[in-house]
Order: C-alpha cells, then structure tokens, then sequence
C-alpha cells in the first residue's frame, strides 16, 4: 500500500472531521499529497487542531453545498484520486437540522461529482456514505450491497439518496462501458463520452477511536462523562450495532480507492465495510467493556427519557470486500475499545496525539487480518 501511495494526489473532503483527520493522518504516513475541503471544525477539541494537522495538509476552508467554490479548489489540486466524507454525520442532528441535512449530503455529493466531471486529473473516486443507507427491516442478517436502499430518519435517508446520486452519475458519465485508461478527455456531457474515472461508493458501520469528540455519540459521551467524573446517560442499551476502529474503514476506502486507481471500472459500484461476526455488539456490551478498561469513571445510567427513533438492530454483510479486494479487519470490538482508551489516556497525559496516530496506525497494519466469518 505505502508504495502505491507515495505523492499520489488526493482530494479529501470532511479533512477536518473525526474520520477525515485519521485518514489525512494515514495519507500523510505514506507519502500522499493531500488536499483537503471542509468546514473549520465543529468540536471542541478536535482530532484536527490536537494533530495541528494544518500543518501538513494545504486545505479550503469552505462548504460542499458551494459548487463554484468546491470546482476551484479542485481544479487547483489537480488530484488523482477523490475520497468524499464530507457530511452531516449524525442521526439526532438530522432530525433538528433536516433540510441542512438533505443539503449537506445529497446536494454535496451531486456538487462532488460535478467537480469531478470538470476536473480530467480525477481517475478514482470513493464516495463514503453509511450503513444507515439500507432500508432497515430490523433482519438479524448482515445487510449486502444489492439490497434495497432506505432511511426512517433524515440522515439515513439523505445517505440513501447520496447512493442513488452516485449511481446515477456512474450511469451516466462514468460508465464502466465508456471507460478508457488513461483517455483524454473531451466532454463529459453525456453516456457516449469516453472517461477516465471509476466511481465507487463505500458503506461502513459505527466507527470509533480515539479523537471522536461528536455530541450524542456513544463512546465520545463515555469519554466526556469519565473525565469530567460523571456518569453517562445512554438510550436503547440492547441496540445492536456493527461496531468498528476506525481504521477498519478507512484501510477499506484506501484498498478500495488503489483498485480502482489500477483496474478502473471492475471495481466501481458499492461496498460494505463492516465487523466479523459475532462483532456487532449491543450499547450495554460497549458500555460495560469501556468501564471495566477504566474504572475509576463513575459508571452509567438509564435515559428514560424521549428519544427519536433509531434502529434496535443493524448489521453490514463484508463478504464481497473481502472476496474481490481481499480486505479483512484487524481489531474486534474489544481490541478497538482498548484502543481507544490507550489514545484517552495518552491525551489526558498530554502526549503528541498525531505521533500516538501514527503508532496505533502502525499496529492496526501490523495486525494479523481477522480469519473468521463474515456478516
């Protein structure tokens, strides 16, 4: 991988979040040119501002939702590679915020895809949206690909949409069947045109690790409660998700994003990147395994209180990413949240966060990959 990625051009968006500060972490580790687009962060503090990762990534302040903006910073990147995570992440802040929502996710994945339509150095483009996608009938199964797309709430829904976008836009501007390698471009106008972009879009479960500081969220309302000395409020405790490092996603996206950089179109379409069974655990199981790595935080409680909907059950089928691109995970659940405890108490000790980044990336890939059975 590293050698692959060596000043390779990339554009990310959402750089300044959770998620997108690991990845520019990663990026930075092996040698990648990264140029971000995202808004100034919205936590305080932030993953971005602890790794003073302005340093080492040339980003744009600036929102999806403004096109002519978002054509000009890539233009002026001139990137090889596209990986989209810009977004409005949260399933209760779309229920306060649903036309943001809507505007942010599916407007600013259409916005994306123009960008990338006027931009003919793009050869590879992963678009990140979310388990949430699928139309959620509450199945003990792991959900796959080709499964119906959906939403209860404005989140899930405007992630679905961003699918439908995606897909739309693979038809009719990067279609496999148009594909050229290494083609010059003349029009990306219509089906006929030939390209050179191979499109994918990737779907993972609920990420964590050490950085997450996002309001109404599982481990990051844990961590704010442990160090403030207090306990922490949780909702539906039987809640099964497919829980996940970090990292396990987003070594996902840079497998996926090198594919489709060398074979093009054979891996365009949607993927899921998700836990080993039996890894999808329910909120109390997560809870009580956090507590046990820290007890001195003072434990939890019971919110009786009145919650918008969101799904009791949800599980991601990975079978064919780790068939076609031969990805597996590293950590379970338990090794994930003991990861995220080494970062919590290396930041309470005021470490150099990126150098500790940096050193449970390095133990992610050194990681012997999972060998059991997929969901």
């Amino acid at each position: 991988m590293k050698s692959f990625w060596r000043n390779k051009r990339v554009f990310l968006t959402g750089n300044t979040g959770f998620k997108g500060a690991w990845m520019s972490i990663w990026l930075n580790a092996i040698g990648a040119k990264v140029y971000g687009y995202a808004l100034k962060p919205n936590t305080k503090p932030s993953l971005y501002e602890l790794c003073a990762l302005k340093k080492t990534t040339e980003t744009t302040i600036a929102d999806v939702r403004d096109v002519a903006r978002f054509k000009k910073a890539m233009l002026a990147a001139k990137p090889e590679i596209v990986i989209h995570m810009a977004a409005q992440p949260l399933v209760r802040e779309s229920y306060k915020t649903p036309a943001e929502t809507y505007e942010t996710n599916v407007m600013g994945a259409v916005n994306l895809l123009e960008a990338v339509r006027a931009c003919g150095s793009v050869k590879a483009v992963v678009n990140v949206t979310t388990d949430k996608c699928y139309e959620n009938k509450e199945h003990l199964h792991g959900y796959k690909e080709g499964e119906p797309l959906g939403g209860h709430d404005p989140y899930s829904s405007s992630k679905a949409c961003s699918e439908l976008v995606t897909a739309a836009y693979r038809n009719s501007f990067f279609n496999p069947k148009n594909y050229v390698l290494n083609s010059k471009l003349q029009t990306r106008n219509s089906q006929l045109s030939s390209h050179h972009v191979a499109l994918a879009s990737a779907r993972a479960g609920n990420v964590i690790g050490g950085g997450d500081w996002a309001e109404d969220r599982l481990i990051p309302d844990i961590i704010r409660a442990a160090l403030r000395g207090q306990k922490v409020l949780i909702r539906s405790p039987r809640a099964i998700r497919p829980w996940q490092h970090v990292l396990e996603p987003l070594s996902g996206y840079l497998t996926l994003a090198e594919k489709l950089y060398k074979s093009g179109p054979r891996f365009a379409g949607a993927w899921n990147f998700g836990p080993s069974q039996p890894d999808a655990r329910d909120v109390e199981w997560i809870v009580k395994r956090m507590f046990r790595k820290w007890p001195e935080a003072p434990g939890y409680a019971l919110d009786k209180g009145r919650h918008p909907h969101e799904a009791r059950n949800l599980q991601l089928d990975s079978s064919k990413a780790r068939r076609e691109l031969l990805w597996r995970p590293r950590w379970n659940t338990a090794q994930a949240i003991d990861r995220v405890i080494d970062w919590t108490r290396a930041y309470q000790r005021k470490e150099d966060m990126r150098e500790v980044c940096v050193r449970q990336i390095a133990q992610y890939i050194e990681a012997r990959p999972f060998r059991g059975k997929a969901i």
